[in-house]
């Protein structure tokens, strides 16, 4: 797949709420993923260390709704913003957040993704 593809694919799925179809068909089996310095999950590598992130997330926040924007393509790299209406379970706080997303692809596969966002109150 081409980077155009496989970013067309990735917001239609996210936005679809199908983001595992992502994980299946679009990430590589040894992606890296990093999230802003301090984050429990700053780095993961591989899939099993994305499926634990994912499930820290499921059990911290609740996702009322989220929106993936059309993605900016650019060689093999792409980015789109993702916005969504969260509670902090533990808080019972609830905020929108504004994350940027960006994204390499290899091979026809998303081999890096980082995630830019405010990490302040």
């Amino acid at each position: 797949m081409k980077t155009e593809e496989i970013a067309n694919n990735l917001v239609a799925w996210c936005n679809a709420g199908e983001e595992q179809k992502c994980y299946e068909q679009l990430y590589s089996p040894n992606i890296v993923s990093v999230e802003m310095e301090g984050s429990e999950h700053q780095i993961s590598k591989g899939m099993e260390a994305i499926a634990k992130k994912g499930q820290w997330w499921q059990e911290n926040f609740e996702v009322h709704s989220a929106k993936t924007s059309e993605p900016t393509v650019a060689d093999n790299w792409f980015s789109v913003r993702h916005e969504m209406d969260i509670t902090h379970k533990p808080s019972g706080q609830r905020s929108t957040m504004q994350e940027l997303g960006v994204y390499e692809v290899k091979d026809g596969k998303i081999v890096r993704e980082q995630f830019f966002y405010n990490t302040e109150e």
